[in-house]
């Protein structure tokens, strides 16, 4: 049974954005014409290449009176060059931090959670989800020049969800205000800053019959905890031809294993593109276990071979799409604030279908069951300590997965 907060409406026109190519001149045109108000949030906030190009565009917007606020987190964004925190003091982009990274996150579990999701809001009447950073194409702050682009979505949204991601990210903003006066020991306009409105900039768009159905589902530590997994399961569990998943960090807990499991052995064609290139120690081996009940079950592994894949979508029967920047692993199904857009729509779907299914032909490499049932000693040696390291770090925090 579907919750009411999970309802797709219509009435949304949507636009599927492949990297920061796409990404990044359709987020600078919404900003170039933004009039009031502009909410960014984002994980990686980057400034090499076309990530110079955006962060030259909230400049511009500030510089005309329209009020920009900037939220990164204090882990994936880290310290920000000082020439550009001063260009943004100076044109009047307000830049806040969550969760500053120090010793006392390391040793607090609750200092553990991330903002993870991407989302831009602009005149409360179009907004961007998904999971591109601002972070160019081509560079990678950890590794430096890529050969190839990341693979990556985010989709450019009109319509009556704009007023929901209007109100999350203004209710997000509040409370980062609220902490940054604290700081400054300004208890009173603390209050006042969790108290006020905050979202009332630009009209919000009436619910419509026309166009796409769509929904945002957001996930928290508080009301949402399981939203978006709860749709990947709802999915998947109706699904009757074809199930379709690009996942960056793909370390499925036990129900939604489970779920591909039941959905290949009733003939599903279930097909996965994951991470085919090392990144990070703990996401690349934790998640290879699993690969083995997977293919057993006879579902299709690919993994990406170009470059980084850092998508997480779906698509299931040709019709049901979801853009956004949750992983199917632990950290965003259990700690992070995630956003995701859940589409209705056959063009679209069918859209990002073909570009999938074309990742998987030509640029992934199919995983064989006997090379995986045959992979070195060393290699599952490292598969365990990840898998360990990941359950201890769920055991501290109080989790279950």
């Amino acid at each position: 049974m579907t919750r009411a907060a999970d309802r797709l409406h219509g009435g949304h026109q949507l636009t599927l954005l492949e990297g920061t190519r796409e990404f990044s001149p359709a987020l600078i045109a919404a900003l170039d014409a933004a009039r009031t108000l502009v909410h960014f949030e984002t994980y990686i906030f980057d400034f090499t290449g076309s990530g110079a190009d955006l962060a030259e565009a909230l400049l511009r917007a500030a510089r005309r009176g329209v009020r920009t606020c900037v939220a990164v987190d204090g882990l994936g964004t880290g310290a920000a060059p000082r020439e550009w925190m001063q260009r943004f003091a100076d044109a009047g982009v307000q830049w806040r931090v969550y969760s500053p990274v120090n010793a006392l996150a390391l040793l607090l579990p609750t200092r553990w959670r991330r903002l993870h999701r991407k989302l831009c809001v602009v005149d409360g009447t179009v907004a961007f989800c998904g999971g591109i950073n601002v972070l160019d194409d081509f560079h990678d702050p950890s590794w430096g020049r890529l050969e190839a682009p990341r693979l990556d979505f985010a989709v450019r949204v009109t319509g009556p969800l704009v007023a929901e991601a209007q109100q999350t990210a203004a209710l997000l903003w509040r409370r980062l205000q609220a902490v940054h006066d604290l700081r400054r020991r300004e208890p009173l306009q603390a209050v006042q800053d969790l108290m006020q409105d905050g979202g009332g900039h630009g009209a919000a768009v009436p619910h419509g019959t026309a166009g796409a159905r769509a929904v945002l589902l957001l996930r928290d530590n508080l009301r949402h905890r399981k939203r978006i997994e709860r749709a990947y399961l709802k999915a998947i569990g109706e699904a009757r031809h074809e199930v379709v998943i690009a996942n960056a960090y793909f370390i499925p807990g036990r129900r939604l294993r489970n779920a591909l499991v039941r959905a290949a052995r009733r003939g599903v064609q279930v097909q996965l593109l994951l991470q085919g290139r090392y990144e990070y120690f703990m996401q690349y081996h934790a998640s290879r276990p699993v690969y083995g009940l997977l293919m057993q079950a006879g579902v299709e592994i690919h993994e990406y071979a170009p470059s980084f894949l850092h998508a997480k979508v779906a698509v299931i029967d040709g019709h049901w799409a979801t853009v956004g920047s949750s992983n199917l692993d632990p950290l965003s199904l259990l700690l992070a604030r995630e956003a995701n857009v859940v589409i209705e729509d056959k063009a679209f779907a069918q859209q990002l279908r073909a570009r999938l299914l074309r990742a998987m032909r030509e640029e992934g490499k199919r995983m064989e069951p006997t090379r995986h049932g045959h992979r070195p000693w060393v290699q599952r040696c490292k598969e365990h300590l990840a898998m360990l390291v990941m359950r201890l770090a769920l055991l501290v925090t109080g989790k279950r997965y």
